[in-house]
């Protein structure tokens, strides 16, 4: 059976803030199925973004996934705040909430899918006793807190661990990626085995996003034939 197309992720992160609805509307437009929504505290990232209004308010403006990323500490003390918001996955990382599983358990609790996301320094077998209860897995393939950096050739095996594990154990999660993505490096991270990724400054600096979305789904498709 035919594997699903790539899925395509804009952050918006790396969008206009000052006309965020109409930056939505174009990820709307492109073909893209996600939006990725990076909420960064200050504390476990060096950066500030924004909260769970900012989410509730952009809802009505999407039919797509909305795919909520918490680079926050103590994740577990908001998920409920971001699971009323409008969030469809909620994902938290491993190194921020001491009791992991319990957190991933509250998520799915308040009706979202639970996803649980890795730094660059942080290794896949960290996180395998979760494995079988989350719904995606998020790679960050460069250090979080800002958009624009480039890929981390290093972070790459551990994308090809999840989906080695995920076939053995017949688990069912998204692989996805977050991190100098674009058209130069996408065959790379799909080539290992992931499913979404997240794309910020790739997507909303392209000419033509919709064109930008096909693009990438054909070279992922591409990669997958060979």
């Amino acid at each position: 059976m035919e594997q699903a197309p790539l899925i395509i992720a804009p952050s918006v992160l790396s969008a206009d803030f000052s006309r965020i609805a109409e930056e939505v509307a174009t990820i709307n437009g492109s073909g893209a199925k996600w939006v990725h929504l990076d909420v960064m505290d200050g504390r476990f990232v060096p950066n500030i973004t924004f909260g769970p209004k900012f989410i509730k308010d952009l809802r009505p403006c999407s039919p797509l996934v909305f795919d909520t990323h918490l680079m926050i500490s103590e994740p577990e003390r908001y998920v409920e705040l971001f699971a009323q918001s409008g969030s469809d996955f909620i994902t938290v990382h491993s190194e921020a909430t001491v009791h992991l599983h319990r957190t991933l358990q509250l998520i799915r609790s308040c009706g979202c899918k639970a996803g649980v996301a890795i730094v660059p320094s942080t290794p896949v077998v960290l996180i395998e006793s979760v494995l079988d209860i989350v719904d995606q897995v998020l790679v960050m393939t460069v250090n979080p807190g800002f958009g624009g950096q480039q890929l981390i050739p290093s972070t790459l095996r551990k994308i090809s661990d999840l989906a080695q594990i995920r076939q053995e154990e017949g688990y069912e999660y998204v692989i996805s990626v977050d991190g100098g993505i674009n058209m130069r490096t996408v065959k790379e991270v799909v080539a290992c085995g992931t499913d979404a990724v997240v794309c910020g400054n790739a997507f909303f600096n392209a000419d033509d996003r919709a064109l930008f979305v096909d693009q990438m789904i054909s070279l992922a498709r591409e990669e997958r034939i060979r």
